[in-house]
């Protein structure tokens, strides 16, 4: 018997509305409250991803495995919650928490006992995404943590794709970092190409796929057109932002993530791997991300 597609579950606020995929906890839609699509719409022919959640990995890992003290293991990209089916924990018009268990499969990949709770609540115009990891095991439980919403690119409100720009919190002067052909992170740093702490979106900033900000000072950016209502997403505990899209699509990721792919050559220890975080034995570790819309530029 075929398994059945759980439905997807609706929220909604004065402002917004959106939908939630059990399969993989994932935004899957977001509408203004005139019902006009702020969020990717996951073509597969182009990219199959609406906002997947990114854990326990963020990135890649170098020849795909990571060790952990005498042990090896093998996980894809971004790991391996977006393809995993949540369960519903709790549903209201603008409230849904989801949760992802270990279970034989995980433990097979990733030896902790883990809880990984979604939350989803709108509020007005603003969407908070919370990530709530439990460790239900008797050990500390490392781990890794991204969010990866792709918005329309343009956003549609009549402004060309040209016009649109990130606009960060603070002046941004660190070099940007880029990955090479196998997903990892390269040595050295490109100079930025925030001016006054305005990112114009560009194709040819993505011809070599993501540009990653590992020193990043700002915990908010706003994204839009130089005219016209703008997104503003708000990552406060995130310590590293990505942005990326396939040059002429038309979407725009802005990832804030708390882990990053692994660097060329890296072999150490999962523990060393930057970005991870332990969770002590029965604790547990929440992080956040709310997008908001702004109806004036600003």
């Amino acid at each position: 018997m075929p398994n059945q597609i759980p439905s997807l579950v609706s929220l909604r606020s004065a402002a917004l509305s959106a939908e939630i995929d059990p399969n993989g906890a994932q935004l899957f839609a977001l509408k203004d409250r005139a019902g006009r699509d702020l969020l990717w719409d996951g073509d597969p022919a182009i990219w199959a991803g609406r906002a997947p959640i990114l854990f326990p990995i963020v990135g890649m890992l170098a020849d795909g495995k990571y060790r952990l003290e005498s042990k090896s293991y093998a996980l894809p990209r971004h790991g391996f919650a977006r393809n995993r089916g949540f369960s519903v924990l709790s549903r209201a018009a603008g409230k849904a928490a989801f949760r992802l268990s270990a279970d034989e499969a995980t433990l097979q990949v990733y030896p902790f006992r883990f809880e990984l709770d979604i939350q989803f609540e709108l509020a007005g115009p603003a969407l908070t995404m919370t990530a709530t990891m439990n460790n239900r095991g008797h050990e500390p439980m490392w781990a890794s943590i991204g969010w990866h919403p792709g918005f329309r690119w343009p956003l549609p409100y009549g402004q060309p794709r040209a016009s649109h720009d990130l606009q960060f919190e603070h002046e941004e002067p660190d070099q940007m970092r880029r990955i090479d052909a196998a997903g990892l992170l390269k040595p050295r740093g490109v100079p930025t190409a925030i001016t006054q702490r305005r990112l114009a979106l560009k194709d040819e900033l993505f011809s070599d796929d993501a540009i990653i900000f590992d020193r990043i000072r700002s915990r908010s950016v706003t994204y839009g057109a130089t005219r016209g209502p703008r997104l503003k997403v708000d990552f406060p505990d995130m310590p590293y932002l990505g942005v990326w899209t396939k040059p002429g699509a038309q979407f725009i990721c802005i990832e804030p993530w708390h882990g990053i792919t692994d660097p060329e050559g890296f072999a150490g220890d999962f523990k060393q791997k930057p970005g991870v975080f332990a969770i002590p034995p029965q604790a547990s570790k929440s992080t956040s991300v709310t997008i908001t819309l702004l109806e004036m530029s600003t």
